[in-house]
C-alpha cells in the first residue's frame, strides 16, 4: 500500500487511482470536478438524524446538541474516556464512513478540512498554483472567524500536465476550469456543513 498518502491528522486516508475517503469525525473533505463540488464525507455530529439515531439505539444521548451533554461528534479516533470496553457497542465509535469515486482527467482537487471555514480554493489555485499556501490560507481565514475548533486544512491537486513540450516547467501545471457561482455556492454549503 506504497500509494496510500495517510494524514493522521483529519482521519482521511485517500488513494491515488481513486480517491478514497474514510472520515470519522467532523473533518470534511470536499472534491472538485470539472468546477463542481463533490461531498466526500459527512460530519458526524449529534444534530445529523442518522447519528442521533444510531446513538440513542446504542443508549447514547444528545444534549444540546452534544453526545452525552460533552462531545460535539459522535464518531472520533480518541475520547477513549467515553468508549465502552473494547468488543462492546458504544455510542461513540471510531468507525469510519468511507466514500470512493474514480479519478478522472476532470478532477481538480481535494480539500480536507477540520474546521469552520468557508473555502475558494479554486480561485487561489489560480493566483500562483501553490496547494499548501491555500492551506495555510484556509487556516487564516478560519482564524479571521474566531473559531475554536482546530485548525487543519490540506489541499491535494490532482494534476494533469498540459503539453510538457510547450510548456517549459518544473511542475506540472493544472488544467483549471471556471467555477460556477452555483458551484461556489455548493462549495462554501458543503464546507459549512449545510
Amino acid at each position: 500500500y506504497s500509494h496510500l498518502l495517510w494524514n493522521n491528522s483529519t482521519d482521511c486516508p485517500c488513494t491515488w487511482q481513486a480517491s478514497t475517503v474514510a472520515n470519522a469525525g467532523d473533518c470534511r473533505a470536499v472534491s472538485c470536478r470539472k468546477g463542481v463540488a463533490l461531498q466526500m464525507s459527512q460530519d458526524h455530529r449529534p444534530t445529523y438524524l442518522p447519528e442521533r439515531t444510531r446513538v440513542e439505539e446504542l443508549g447514547g444521548s444528545i444534549e444540546y446538541g452534544y453526545l452525552n451533554g460533552e462531545l460535539a461528534v459522535t464518531r472520533a479516533l480518541g475520547d477513549w474516556y467515553m468508549k465502552l470496553p473494547i468488543g462492546s457497542s458504544s455510542p461513540l465509535t471510531a468507525e469510519p464512513d468511507v466514500q470512493q469515486i474514480m479519478l478522472t482527467e476532470d478532477d481538480e482537487f481535494l480539500i480536507i478540512v477540520a474546521m469552520e471555514a468557508v473555502c475558494l480554493v479554486r480561485h487561489e489555485l489560480r493566483q500562483h498554483d501553490d496547494p499548501r499556501q491555500c492551506a495555510k490560507e484556509l487556516v487564516n481565514q478560519a482564524l479571521c472567524l474566531q473559531t475554536d475548533d482546530n485548525l487543519t486544512a490540506i489541499v491535494v491537486c490532482f494534476t494533469s500536465p498540459v503539453c510538457r513540450d510547450s510548456v517549459p516547467s518544473q511542475r506540472p501545471r493544472l488544467r483549471c476550469f471556471s467555477l460556477s457561482e452555483a458551484a461556489q455556492n455548493k462549495l462554501r454549503s458543503l464546507l459549512e456543513g449545510n
